[in-house]
């Protein structure tokens, strides 16, 4: 199995991204293949958009709820989806990998108000 289909199949994925000092920082988050990238959401005001504002290299490696690994970090080069077109491929993504439950994330979204700020992330494997 390739590094991508280990990563489109895992539950969770953990991405690492890197602060100023260079310092990684690990977020479990989901994770869904479009394409040949993998697509995370999340909020827009959240440290990992700034960090990866500032600097795309990621890792990412397939995780547990909590973060625990379950295979071996990847290097991947991060970018953030701004056309309408591409977040909605993306969003379709998430939501047939996970089902009802990104279906109450994206009600519970609108609810609050939060879903106008989601960013999309989406990661291509290997260094840029």
């Amino acid at each position: 199995m390739s590094a991508f289909d280990a990563l489109a199949k895992a539950r969770y994925v953990n991405l690492e991204t890197f602060r100023k000092n260079g310092t990684g920082v690990q977020t479990p988050v989901w994770g869904a293949p479009d394409g040949d990238e993998i697509v995370i959401f999340t909020n827009g005001d959240s440290y990992k958009v700034k960090r990866l504002g500032r600097n795309s290299a990621v890792r990412i490696a397939a995780c547990g709820v909590r973060g625990a690994l379950k295979g071996p970090w990847h290097d991947g080069t991060a970018r953030f989806v701004d056309d309408e077109a591409g977040k909605q491929s993306a969003l379709r993504a998430l939501r047939k990998k996970y089902g009802w439950q990104m279906l109450l994330a994206d009600w519970g979204g609108q609810l609050r108000g939060s879903k106008k700020n989601w960013k999309i992330i989406a990661v291509r494997l290997g260094s840029a």
